[in-house]
């Protein structure tokens, strides 16, 4: 698909030029050529957008079960206090963990598994103003060096999620060489950027359906009004509705 991408850029690029020597409207030559990159642009921007990668954004299920995903971590200080709250709701969740944090804290990841929970990739460094653009070899090296540091804790990962949704031309065949699937979301709480731990739940609950995937955060980049509350409220609003957060079999992903 990436290559389709490209071959329409050159394409656009062709036809404003015949358009140039034609003496056509200056808007039809702008949008020949501009229009292509756009629209890859979007591709690769757009969280749910599939023309750069399969992105997955729902599992199948006829029950009352979401999917819970928490990015960013693992985290020294929020990490245990989200364990102990979801054992508290009997919740599953699947941390996507960033490989340099991961390195750094070993013992928080064998916590995660040992609770029960899942992890999936999240890069190593979380390179969010670049990773769109990144070359071949930063991706490669994005994916790997995140691998190799949860492996040596033990851990297997199968999902894996770009930074705030943001794919890159190189990274479909990257993900399928390393049999990683890339996940997104269906409900994002805003929780990185709101102050009111209220309006994320409000928020969350809003667009709740079965087999949805909500995203939310920890770590210091959260505002402290937010960091644990929020996902504190959002699991008693999901108590309150029935809904179970579960860890879904990869067969039932859409």
């Amino acid at each position: 698909m990436a290559r389709l991408f490209l071959f329409l850029s050159v394409l656009g690029k062709v036809l404003a030029l015949v358009l140039w020597i034609r003496h056509l409207p200056p808007l039809f030559i702008a949008g020949a050529f501009i229009l292509p990159d756009l629209f890859a642009l979007y591709h690769l921007l757009a969280p749910s957008a599939q023309g750069f990668c399969r992105v997955f954004t729902r599992f199948e299920t006829t029950r009352s079960e979401i999917w819970l995903t928490i990015d960013n971590g693992p985290d020294e200080t929020d990490t245990p206090q989200i364990l102990d709250l979801l054992d508290r709701h009997c919740a599953r969740a699947t941390f996507f963990v960033i490989g340099q944090r991961a390195a750094q804290h070993p013992a928080l990841i064998a916590e995660i598994l040992r609770r029960g929970h899942d992890l999936g990739h999240h890069t190593h460094t979380h390179p969010v103003r670049t990773f769109w653009f990144a070359s071949p070899a930063r991706v490669r090296a994005e994916l790997d060096d995140a691998l190799s540091a949860l492996r040596a804790t033990g851990a297997q990962v199968g999902w894996f999620r770009p930074p705030v949704g943001i794919k890159n031309f190189f990274l479909a065949d990257a993900l399928s060489a390393r049999g990683l699937r890339c996940v997104g979301w269906s409900i994002r709480s805003y929780d990185s950027i709101s102050r009111d731990p209220q309006n994320v739940a409000r928020r969350v609950m809003a667009q709740l359906r079965p087999g949805a995937i909500i995203v939310m955060h920890e770590g210091e980049r959260l505002d402290p009004r937010l960091r644990l509350r929020a996902l504190e409220i959002v699991l008693d609003g999901l108590a309150r509705r029935n809904f179970r957060c579960i860890l879904p079999d990869p067969a039932q992903m859409r």
